[in-house]
């Protein structure tokens, strides 16, 4: 009887186990947020998307209004091209523009949305045109590297 029960409780904890495994690797492949609501595709186009992945959040205010669907190049005006999954929920003018944060200092990035003016929406299949790139920190520190070296060489002659 006492093996029976200790077969049990391992096998619980094998259970267990196993979900928080699940769990885990749902949460690092960002898959643990799949929404079934039904979307709209907007398109944008940036000169540098960073570490931008497929299924990285868009948000607006804070919130998430949707998922970036498909990130591909054009190899005519040599830029990423980034198709948006939007939440038939929200909508948006048509002026809104568009720019890739990151989260904290070394978080993942998403794509914030800033809301226009226009009286008109944005519907499947439409643009925004009003991009930012992602920041890349590699370029900051080379661009404060090589501004320090510029003043050095000033403050020498």
């Amino acid at each position: 009887m006492q093996k029976k029960s200790i077969d049990v409780w391992v096998g619980l904890f094998v259970l267990l186990g196993a979900a928080a495994l699940l769990f885990l690797a749902l949460k690092a492949g960002n898959m643990s947020s799949l929404s079934f609501d039904k979307t709209y595709d907007v398109i944008t186009k940036f000169d540098n998307i960073g570490g931008l992945k497929p299924n990285a959040a868009v948000k607006s205010a804070g919130v998430v209004v949707g998922r970036v669907g498909e990130i591909r190049f054009d190899d005519k005006s040599f830029q990423a091209t980034v198709v948006l999954k939007m939440e038939k929920r929200y909508s948006f003018p048509k002026d809104t523009s568009a720019k890739i944060l990151t989260a904290g200092l070394l978080g993942e990035q998403y794509i914030g949305l800033e809301a226009g003016g226009d009286v008109n929406n944005l519907a499947s299949g439409d643009r925004i045109k009003m991009t930012q790139s992602a920041v890349v920190l590699e370029n900051l520190i080379s661009q404060f590297l090589f501004s320090k070296a510029a003043e050095g060489k000033d403050e020498k002659k």
